[in-house]
């Protein structure tokens, strides 16, 4: 998990870094000394910062391809522990058991300290366990699809019982990882390639239930991967589980990969769907801001006769209190109700006097 979360880190705020480092450094290279460098903020800055910021995508998506096999290889599994290839028979693998036994058993051991005695007998713990997982056929055929986190599911004798648990596992897998993208998607992040995210992960998920659940390896890898990797001698062949957990691992970045990239190839205004908004709020207010600054010099030149008459001003003021008061309060329903309210009483009591006084 710790090296989940720095990778991931490292995908947001390395390739950042990286850029800005890079593009001062290339400058430097292709820029004759005394020529101007681009500004920050120029046209042709912000087209170089994004053709570099591409570049070390692309490199850093190389990078973390490499360290994730690296991983797999450095971890190794029980066909390259025994020295055995991966269409190895029981016969052979016993054979080859027996001649390791004479190296490796701690009652050959004679000689050396007490901590080479306790090395070379973990050692042979290790190559035996590899061997009676690997003799047995129902764990054999789960190692290759599985892994080693097969040693640990007890209750799973049959072939049969270790697909259930596999696939069982696998799928609670992607329906969280599926879960986590409707989420993110639904709070607005990881919206660049969202479509393409889910075909990738839905076919990864077909593609291990078929290795899973399949009696022999897929065939792209013993005809096409495997007999690659032979041929160049580059790396031992992959198992399924290898290659699914590899898969698993470039999907991750090639999802993170994808969210970086994707503002920068499709650019601001369609990669982000505010930012046309933001740019047409940004005119409206710039247009509002000029209008108002037109009505307050017409303002100013249409008072500018009553500056230094103090009668007109007077008489100005006046008439804008009476335009308020007769265009404004007079024409409240509230108002207009009370001075009706007024009205009518003394009408009634005018009516009442003139009752009296006859």
């Amino acid at each position: 998990m710790a090296n989940n979360l720095l990778s991931l880190a490292g995908w947001y705020f390395l390739p950042n870094l990286a850029t800005g480092y890079l593009q001062t450094f290339l400058y430097t290279i292709f820029i004759r000394a005394g020529d101007p460098k681009p500004a920050p903020g120029s046209p042709r800055f912000i087209r170089d910062r994004k053709r570099v910021f591409i570049f070390v995508i692309l490199t850093y998506l190389c990078y973390t391809v490499y360290e994730a096999d690296y991983q797999l290889r450095r971890a190794g599994d029980f066909y390259q522990d025994l020295g055995v290839p991966h269409s190895v028979s029981e016969r052979e693998l016993q054979s080859r058991f027996r001649r390791l036994t004479v190296q490796y058993h701690p009652d050959k051991v004679t000689s050396g300290s007490a901590s080479d005695k306790a090395g070379v007998e973990a050692i042979y713990i290790h190559l035996k366990l590899a061997r009676d997982t690997l003799v047995d056929p129902a764990k054999r055929f789960a190692y290759d699809r599985f892994g080693p986190e097969i040693l640990q599911w007890r209750q799973s004798k049959t072939i049969r019982d270790f697909v259930i648990t596999g696939v069982q596992r696998t799928a609670a897998y992607y329906a969280g990882s599926g879960g986590v993208l409707v989420l993110l998607g639904m709070l607005g992040y990881l919206q660049q390639g969202k479509f393409w995210r889910y075909i990738v992960m839905a076919s990864l998920f077909v593609v291990e239930m078929h290795t899973m659940m399949s009696p022999t390896s897929p065939a792209v890898f013993d005809s096409v991967i495997n007999p690659f990797l032979l041929a160049t001698g580059w790396r031992p062949p992959y198992l399924p589980f290898q290659m699914l957990e590899l898969l698993r691992k470039l999907t991750l970045t090639f999802f993170i990969a994808l969210s970086q990239l994707g503002p920068v190839l499709q650019g601001p205004q369609v990669a982000n769907g505010d930012a046309l908004s933001v740019q047409h709020l940004d005119r409206i207010d710039a247009l509002a801001n000029a209008t108002d600054q037109e009505v307050s010099r017409l303002a100013q030149l249409e008072l500018m006769p009553f500056g230094n008459d103090q009668t007109s001003t007077k008489n100005l003021r006046m008439s804008l209190k009476e335009w308020l008061v007769q265009n404004t309060i007079r024409n409240d329903p509230e108002v207009r109700e009370a001075i009706k309210t007024v009205l009518d009483r003394r009408r009634q009591q005018g009516h009442i006097g003139d009752s009296q006084s006859s």
